[in-house]
C-alpha cells in the first residue's frame, strides 16, 4: 500500500521534507463489505419472485379464451405440402 507520509531527510543540512501520498486504484472505487452484497441479493431474489408472480397471474387470466391459432387446421392438411 504506497499511501501514507514519506520523509527526506537531508544531513548536510539538518532538514527533512515530508510528503503526503493518496493513492486509489480507480477514479470511482467503492469499498463494499459483507452486509451490502447481502443486500443485493436479497433485493434480487425478491424482485424476481415477484416478477415471476406477476408473469404467473397475467397468464393465468387467459384460460378461458381459445389462443389464436386453436381452431384451425395445421399448415399440411391445407395443401402447402412442406
Amino acid at each position: 500500500d504506497p499511501r501514507g507520509v514519506y520523509t527526506c531527510k537531508i544531513e548536510g543540512e539538518g532538514k527533512s521534507y515530508s510528503l503526503q501520498v493518496h493513492y486509489r486504484m480507480c477514479q470511482n472505487c467503492i469499498e463494499v463489505d459483507a452486509p451490502t452484497i447481502s443486500g443485493i441479493v436479497v433485493a434480487d431474489v425478491v424482485a424476481t419472485v415477484l416478477l415471476a408472480v406477476a408473469v404467473y397471474c397475467i397468464t393465468g387470466q387467459d384460460k378461458g379464451r381459445m389462443s389464436r391459432g386453436e381452431g384451425r387446421a395445421p399448415l399440411a392438411a391445407c395443401g402447402w405440402g412442406w
